[in-house]
């Protein structure tokens, strides 16, 4: 978790301002109503209940999972999880082709400290009612070392598991699990590509031809080709007090974007282009995810990101990290 503090109200009407069009009606921003959940960080929307999101705390709250209803903003059921110890810093969940969420206990606030962490893995509930499950526990670790990460998505083809670190610049990656992960022993996680982006969550498309990565200002979003991505481009979020999660909405016309705070919204942006299945791949010219990240943003589509170094340049906010204890 980091802490976003001083922004005066003239950054926010200029990050406003930069924020892409909204989605259609269908697609609603909500808010989150459970007093309970002041730290969501990670959002996925269930197929098997139309409009609800699972969502969840990251540290210091528990194995828990929340189903909010969109609708009303109200927690509709509480998942405890059982078999899984204690988790460190949950920071993100995603829905698998086969049904089961996948919840990733893989922050380090230590910067990469942790051996290893965790991923557990349960079907979706049929029922929504609060309820004990038990998860298996999967070992995870990355070839390259420890990585701070709050990014974890499964693909919803062909079920294999990506996380995205935390780390901007040429040591920023996407790291790709194997085909099947090990609940006997331990998953090494393989560097796919370099990331130039802060990633705090991230997210496949319905039909799992883009990929869209997030952080706290910009997003960009990747076509994905044979297992890997590709051309990209930079995406609009909205303005928000600290944004950290992301999904797509079932029918692949939104990208819900969540934040952490009491009483967060979570708010819809249209996919460019998007024609009702997520299909829709970004436009020509983008670059592939392996250059480090010079993909091109466009004069005519200004990115929440652009504006955001601008009221950095003349220090109109101020950025502040807070460690929780560990």
């Amino acid at each position: 978790m980091r802490s976003l503090v001083g922004v005066t109200g003239a950054a926010a009407l200029v990050l406003l301002c930069a924020a892409g069009p909204a989605a259609a009606d269908d697609n609603e921003a909500f808010t989150i109503e459970d007093p309970r959940i002041t730290e969501s960080s990670g959002l996925a929307a269930s197929r098997a209940h139309p409009g609800i999101y699972w969502t969840h705390n990251d540290s210091d709250d528990g194995a828990f999972l929340y189903a909010v209803d969109a609708k009303s903003g109200k927690t509709v059921a509480t998942v405890t999880l059982t078999g899984v110890g204690s988790p460190r810093d949950v920071e993100a969940v995603s829905l698998g082709p086969d049904g089961d969420l996948y919840v990733g206990d893989i922050g380090d606030n230590l910067g990469g400290k942790w051996e290893h962490v965790w991923i557990y893995r349960f079907p979706e509930p049929k029922q929504l009612r609060d309820t004990t499950v038990k998860a298996t526990q999967y070992v995870v670790k990355y070839a390259d070392g420890p990585r701070d990460a709050e990014a974890l998505m499964v693909h919803p083809k062909t079920g294999r598991v990506y996380i995205a670190d935390k780390k901007r610049g040429s040591g920023g990656g996407l790291y790709e699990g194997p085909a099947e992960l090990s609940a006997s022993g331990t998953n090494v996680f393989k560097r796919l590509a370099d990331v130039d982006l802060w990633t705090t969550d991230g997210a496949f498309s319905p039909d799992g031809k883009q990929l869209l990565l997030r952080s706290y200002f910009d997003a960009t979003l990747y076509d994905w080709n044979d297992g890997r991505p590709a051309r990209a481009e930079r995406s609009d979020v909205p303005w928000q007090r600290q944004g950290e999660s992301v999904t797509y909405s079932p029918d692949g016309k939104a990208l819900m974007y969540g934040s952490e705070g009491e009483r967060s919204q979570v708010e819809p942006i249209e996919v460019p282009g998007a024609s009702g299945d997520g299909s829709k791949s970004p436009s020509d010219g983008g670059s592939s995810a392996t250059t480090g990240g010079d993909e091109p943003g466009g004069d005519k589509n200004l990115t929440v990101g652009a504006a955001a170094l601008l009221v950095a340049a003349v220090g109109v906010f101020a950025l502040r990290r807070m460690f929780r204890r560990n």
